[in-house]
């Protein structure tokens, strides 16, 4: 049974201009998300992946200036859309989760009247229908006594049910897709854990797709079928789940898989990644990832490698999978 698009970036460039000069913050990336599939976007702070979704939602300052060859959102070309258009489509079909709750939920406003405010705006919802569809929606992210919660402000709620908010206000709208921006951060393995388990359940419940940024790959490999890693605002690898985990090909990635912490009786030693993330607004001519690769050869400096197809769902950015290149593998922890 084939699987339907539900979105498509192609080429998709985000560039801040600053007073200092041009923050190349995504540089070309194209991605897809099919219907009910969830997706993971990993990488070290920095590398674009909350820029590049917040460019897709029109969700970035004046500054930003955003281009694409393509992008379809449910056979939608919302690639020349204005900001009001897309802003309207994804208030409706597109919900986002992001990071810091405090900063999201308006401190002066009860958890009540922020979800209703949002259902009377996008769904046009009468007052009565807007509190009754609040109730449901905080049952169905598993807060208790939704009559009693949703009277508090943010400030009295705890990390885990303030999270829990912002998911019931995303899906307000029965979007096909959530947007979930670290949405475990500052939160405790116990409550990152629901937190997750909370997501999942959703998308069995109401079949909505998910888009997951993260750093965590514990997160990304409990919850996701597929991933794509990102460095200097390119995706420099791009595969299924176990083919990222087990299988990985490009340097970046082993890096990150190395300095993950091992389960307890596993005595391999964390491996960091050294030097810091390039500077954008002067990115490194070559591979984005050449000044701190310990497999870097003369050509990562001369151009941006090529897209080179592993397999039909794996590929990457590298210049060691051409022919003729050192034959580097990975080793479960060692390459």
């Amino acid at each position: 049974m084939s699987t339907k698009r539900l979105l498509e970036i192609d080429n998709l460039t985000t560039t801040f201009h600053i007073h200092v000069g041009q923050v190349q913050a995504v540089r070309g990336i194209s991605l897809h998300v099919d219907q009910g599939e969830a997706v993971g976007i990993v990488g070290e702070s920095g590398s674009g992946k909350s820029v590049s979704m917040l460019s897709l939602m029109r969700l970035l300052p004046d500054y930003a200036r955003i281009s694409a060859d393509r992008i379809l959102f449910e056979g939608q070309d919302l690639t020349h859309a204005s900001v009001d258009q897309v802003r309207r489509l994804s208030g409706d079909r597109i919900g986002m989760v992001f990071q810091d709750p405090m900063t999201s939920l308006n401190p002066l406003m009860t958890i009540g009247r922020q979800m209703q405010e949002t259902l009377r705006v996008h769904r046009k919802m009468s007052k009565a229908d807007a509190a009754e569809r609040v109730r449901e929606l905080l049952r169905l992210v598993d807060i208790p006594d939704p009559d009693s919660r949703q009277k508090q402000y943010p400030h009295e709620l705890s990390g885990g049910m303030r999270q829990r908010v912002m998911i019931g206000m995303a899906i307000a709208s029965n979007p096909s897709l959530v947007i979930a921006d670290e949405p475990t951060t500052a939160l405790d393995v116990t409550i990152q854990a629901q937190i997750l388990a909370l997501l999942k359940g959703l998308m069995d419940k109401i079949g909505t797709s998910v888009i997951l940024i993260t750093h965590d790959l514990g997160v990304i490999a409990g919850m996701c079928s597929r991933v794509l890693v990102m460095y200097g605002g390119c995706i420099v690898e791009e595969g299924l789940s176990r083919e990222i985990f087990y299988n990985p090909r490009h340097p970046y990635t082993w890096g990150l898989l190395r300095s993950v912490p091992r389960k307890e009786g596993e005595h391999a030693p964390l491996i960091p990644i050294h030097g810091t993330p390039p500077d954008l607004i002067n990115p490194p001519p070559g591979c984005p990832f050449e000044p701190r690769c310990p497999h870097a050869m003369r050509i990562c400096r001369t151009g941006m490698p090529r897209m080179t197809q592993v397999s039909d769902t794996h590929r990457l950015r590298c210049y060691l999978m051409d022919e003729g290149a050192p034959k580097v593998a990975w080793e479960g922890g060692r390459a």
